[in-house]
Order: C-alpha cells, then structure tokens, then sequence
C-alpha cells in the first residue's frame, strides 16, 4: 500500500546521525544521501528524512507516529536505547509488552517525532 515514509527533519545531519543508531540496530544500513534527503532501504520498504522543501521548519506531526518493526523485544530494547543515546527522548511507559500481543517502546526524534518500535511474535 505505501511506496515510502518521510519525515521532515530541521538539522539534517542530527537526523542522519539518529536514524542511522535507531535503524542500524534493526538491521538497516545507513541513509543514503540524495539531495536535502537521507533514504533508508530495506526489503519491505523505504524510510527517509528530509528538510522542507517549501523552506519552512520542520514540525511533527500532530497525532501521527512512524512504526518500525522488530525481530524480538531485544532488538526493540537496543533500537530504542541508541535513539535515546543519538539524542532521542523516551515518552509513554518504558519499553514492554503490550498484553501479550505486542512488544513496544516509543520515543521521538530530536525534531519531535513520533517513533514507535515494534515486534510482534508469529502467531500459532
């Protein structure tokens, strides 16, 4: 259904150096520079930063959070641990299960967005 997610950044080196602890530790190679942008591939899909393109500062979106999947509650901890230690800030509660149905830890970027970390067990 998606093609790509962006996310506008207003220091583009600070995001590059965030996105690349956070993704690096899922197991995503760093940005790759285009222009005023940084994209990051991987099998199931493209992520990048960016700063505006009409010139305006970046703002974070109002009630919207970018999803990043997980191979285990580990990975997720360690994600979650470098983009606090890339200048990240944790919110919501502490990095756990969810029920039983999910494992997620939450933080925004320097710029302020939102950013969730996900793993989910296979079913059965």
């Amino acid at each position: 259904m998606f093609s790509h997610v962006m996310l506008g950044v207003s220091d583009l080196e600070r995001g590059k150096r965030f996105y690349d602890a956070l993704l690096g530790q899922l197991g995503v190679a760093p940005g790759v520079a285009n222009r005023n942008r940084f994209f990051y591939r991987s099998p199931t899909g493209v992520f990048a930063i960016s700063t505006p393109i009409n010139g305006e500062p970046a703002t974070a979106g109002n009630g919207a959070t970018t999803g990043f999947t997980a191979q285990s509650p580990e990975q997720v901890n360690a994600a979650h641990a470098a983009g606090v230690a890339a200048g990240g800030v944790s919110i919501e509660d502490a990095p756990g299960w969810r029920g039983d149905a999910m494992y997620l830890a939450y933080l925004r970027d320097p710029d302020g967005n939102k950013i969730c970390l996900a793993y989910r067990p296979p079913k059965g």
